[in-house]
């Protein structure tokens, strides 16, 4: 097949804060692509995480895109009265220790990976005020 027809590079993701076992609505993201490893960032495109933690809309990839950054603005998630409220049930239900502390230790999560022409990615993030891990989904 040849590059003209193969399918478009595509990236999806959702979170997951784990500190509530539930999607994090709400929370604003940027994609960035660049072509090779010294290549300049361009912003791509941006979202916002939906009711299920989801971004749907992120547009497809560039021809040429060796590199995608998705930055997640997090801070304004866990400052919010809604993910306080969230967790404060959580809390209660779990009898879970209470977070010492208040705002987001990582206000921004920056998820840097490679990718290939015609390949779909799909990248969570499972988040918590204190940390956070990814992985290549499917």
């Amino acid at each position: 097949m040849s590059s003209e027809t193969a399918a478009p590079t595509s990236v999806s993701t959702h979170i997951l804060d784990t500190s509530v076992g539930r999607p994090a609505e709400g929370v604003a993201l940027t994609l960035s692509v660049r072509s090779g490893s010294d290549g300049a960032w361009t912003a791509h495109g941006a979202s916002t995480t939906d009711a299920d933690g989801r971004c749907k809309d992120l547009p497809a990839l560039p021809d040429g895109t060796t590199h995608v950054r998705l930055d997640f603005a997090v801070e304004e998630y866990f400052v919010s009265n809604k993910h306080r409220a969230s967790h404060q049930q959580a809390e209660e239900q779990q009898d879970a220790p209470r977070v010492r502390d208040s705002g987001a230790f990582f206000p921004e999560v920056a998820i840097t990976f490679a990718v290939r022409p015609g390949e779909h990615y799909h990248v969570p993030l499972l988040l918590n005020p204190f940390g956070y891990s990814v992985y290549r989904g499917s």
